[in-house]
């Protein structure tokens, strides 16, 4: 499947330019090379969902025109080796170390149509097949279930069917524009940009340990989305199923448009975008059988900011998640309010070299982490992260690179045995395989 992957985003850069179109349509076209306004057909300003990112942002994606359509294909592939040496809590296959790839490919589809824009939307990932023993290793990560139980200490796969979606935005007079965004699957307006589209978060091929407090909605099996925007600021709300995938990560797991949320998202200037937002995920979290599931209560807030200095671009995301709902303990629900907090930045020099790095603090409760004889209980844990991707070929519209990371998880004393004492490390070389940045 990661051959597939490779092979679609290859023919994408290897088809030549179409055709000129008429003179009408050219113009047309011509606006998606247009950097910060909101009425072209793509501007830098767009990132996952309908979620914006700073307008002083490179686009990356290989573009053809082709017939009277703005075509765009995305896309990212690491296949890395990860070690994590101290584990003595983890199960299923050799938990201390593993090769495995993530990877998504997205394609997309724009016109100018009655006055406005419409667009399509599909992405998907392979790691289904490219990543086993339920995902990703990665002390700390919780969420989601496999096997009829939850997951810890390792990031779920992201599902074959990650987005189908369109789009349609119209403008109202001056600078306001109307927006609806729906499809089988998508992101509903919840959350600060998903980590495998921030510019700070490109060149790393591990999640966030806060990921399930912050942007977890990125794939939702079916959503609504209507927005109204200025020049500098969106409002908008969704509804959508707040459910969270089954295991069976090949499948399209539908459920009722019943859960809520909304966005705010403030552009100051090209370089900083603030949002804050919040939802209510109906059945959301799956927990231990033959419990039901639970609701979450989600509130968000996020900072990002873009800044060249030459030759370099930097990148910071500054975010916070509070989650609050119903957990399962044994012969009870209680109710619990946890917090993250996530500080994440890169320093990448013309897609030749990229410094990047991470450092969280979480509320993980006991059970999330299988502490089970500390049913009630909350504990603050925390992870820092740091890493380097240097490029070593390119080829047509693709770059590929070799990158290192290094992470320690922090812990508490309840937690040590589990870890081989308060301080857990983390390796990992990986390679890598995207379209090369550039600025429309």
């Amino acid at each position: 499947m990661i051959r597939r992957l490779v092979t679609l985003i290859l023919l994408v850069a290897a088809v030549p330019q179409a055709s000129a179109q008429t003179t009408t349509q050219d113009q047309m076209n011509h606006q998606h090379h247009d950097t910060t306004a909101p009425g072209g057909l793509y501007t830098t300003r767009e990132a996952s969902g309908t979620s914006w990112t700073p307008a002083l942002t490179p686009m990356s994606g290989v573009m053809r025109d082709w017939r009277g359509w703005s075509l765009m294909l995305h896309g990212a592939l690491f296949g890395q080796v990860v070690i994590e040496p101290g584990d003595r809590h983890r199960t299923g296959g050799n938990s201390t170390h593993q090769i495995s790839s993530a990877n998504w490919a997205m394609a997309m589809a724009r016109r100018s149509l009655a006055g406005g824009r419409i667009g399509f939307r599909a992405m998907g990932s392979a790691e289904s097949w490219t990543v086993r023993d339920c995902g990703f290793i990665n002390f700390l990560a919780t969420g989601e279930m496999c096997e009829g139980d939850t997951i810890h200490d390792r990031q779920h796969p992201h599902d074959l069917i990650m987005e189908v979606a369109a789009e349609y935005d119209h403008p109202l007079g001056g600078a306001l524009r109307w927006q609806i965004y729906g499809g089988i699957a998508g992101e509903p307006a919840l959350g600060p940009i998903a980590f495998p589209h921030r510019l700070s978060a490109r060149a790393n091929p591990i999640a966030p340990i806060a990921h399930h407090w912050m942007d977890a909605t990125h794939i939702t099996f079916g959503v609504v989305t209507a927005g109204i925007s200025g020049d500098r600021w969106k409002a908008e709300t969704s509804v959508f199923n707040g459910r969270e995938p089954d295991d069976k990560r090949t499948g399209v797991d539908f459920g009722p448009l019943d859960s809520i949320s909304g966005r705010l998202s403030v552009m100051p200037s090209d370089t900083v975008v603030l949002q804050v937002s919040a939802g209510h995920l109906e059945e959301s979290e799956d927990e231990f059988p033959p419990e039901p599931r639970a609701d979450v209560d989600r509130v968000t807030a996020s900072a990002t900011w873009h800044r060249r200095l030459g030759p370099w671009l930097s990148a910071t995301t500054l975010a916070y998640g509070r989650n609050a709902g119903l957990e399962i303990v044994p012969g009870e629900r209680v109710r619990l309010v946890t917090h993250a907090a996530m500080l994440e930045g890169s320093f990448s020099r013309e897609d030749r070299e990229t410094w990047y790095g991470r450092f969280e603090i979480v509320g993980k409760p006991a059970h999330d982490l299988h502490a089970h004889e500390y049913p009630t209980a909350v504990f603050t844990v925390s992870k820092a992260q740091v890493g380097y991707e240097r490029a070593f070929g390119a080829w047509r519209s693709l770059i590929a690179g070799l990158g290192g990371t290094a992470a320690i998880s922090l812990l508490p004393t309840e937690l040590s045995s589990r870890y081989s004492g308060r301080i857990a490390p983390s390796f990992g070389v990986y390679l890598s395989l995207r379209p090369r940045s550039h600025m429309m």
